[in-house]
């Protein structure tokens, strides 16, 4: 078991990487709420490729802004997903690398996250408790504490 002296403390939101699917920099809600963490996604096409099942991926990144960013990712399952509001919808899931803060105190670790449409949620990407587990404590006070993209 890891003591609390080994985390690193996180903000209750952050800037994040997905290195994996291009994304340079995406701002994070750190959810100790959600079990999964959760990325948006406006529009998702499967697409077999070398006989495997894939997802090409349509993201906004940023809040507010419509630059259009298309990923792809391998399908890990679909799974269904109840949301704080208690709605439960059938969603992708994919695994993938996270950045957490940037230059050299940059982390990265691999996990996974579930894919819907956050169009009219203020964050575009949720960092649920399995991504956190042994890794962070959450400080609900901060925010950026693994610093901002250049």
């Amino acid at each position: 078991m890891i003591n609390d002296a080994q985390l690193k403390v996180t903000g209750w939101r952050e800037w994040l990487a997905l290195p994996d699917l291009g994304i340079e920099a995406i701002k994070a809600k750190v959810d100790t709420g959600a079990k999964t963490s959760c990325l948006h996604a406006f529009h998702i096409e499967p697409f077999a490729k070398n006989g495997e099942d894939w997802l090409r991926i349509w993201v906004h990144p940023i809040q507010d802004d419509s630059t259009e960013h298309v990923c792809e990712a391998p399908i890990l399952e679909q799974r269904a997903v109840t949301d704080s509001g208690g709605h439960t919808e059938v969603r992708y899931v994919i695994r993938t690398r996270v950045q957490v803060g940037f230059g050299n105190e940059a982390e990265e670790f691999s996990a996974e996250f579930t894919l819907t449409n956050r169009d009219t949620m203020k964050f575009r990407m949720l960092l649920g408790r399995q991504a956190l587990n042994g890794r962070y404590l959450v400080n609900p006070e901060a925010s950026y504490l693994q610093g901002k993209p250049a």
